[in-house]
């Protein structure tokens, strides 16, 4: 939560929505670490990416925002940066079976939360109206 609040700060978002991204960041890494347990981080990644953008969305709507306030800020913990650097640090030191290995592991959990982004987002904006209880 608090690396989430700490990138809103950076990412300029206004002060009254950082206990917002904080939980929306915090809620994804508590989904994507109870997921690791079972699934691989790839799924892991989807699974966490979708409560990740249903939070955000919801949140956006109840405080009539940007989704991308919370979206970018929830999404920041999930990204494979490490996994990249692995790669790269892999390949120079020509340890190519390692770099290919997390190379993939890499690219899987970035498609896996453009995924969860194209899913959710294809959710009609009616629905998140609903649940929040407003009508437009």
């Amino acid at each position: 939560m608090v690396g989430t609040i700490a990138f809103s700060l950076l990412f300029g978002v206004p002060r009254k929505y950082y206990a917002y991204c904080g939980l929306i960041g915090g809620a994804g890494w508590g989904v994507y670490s109870a997921a690791g347990l079972l699934w691989a981080p790839a799924q892991s990644a989807l699974a966490a990416t979708i409560v990740v953008i249903l939070l955000s969305r919801l949140a956006a709507v109840k405080e009539r925002c940007p989704v991308t306030i919370f979206l970018i800020s929830g999404i920041f913990p999930l990204v494979p940066g490490a996994g990249v650097y692995w790669t790269v640090y892999y390949m120079v030191t020509d340890q190519l079976y390692l770099a290919v290995q997390t190379g993939y592991t890499a690219v899987k959990v970035a498609v896996a939360i453009v995924l969860g982004i194209v899913f959710v987002f294809e959710l009609p904006q009616g629905v998140f109206w609903a649940l929040v209880g407003r009508r437009r």
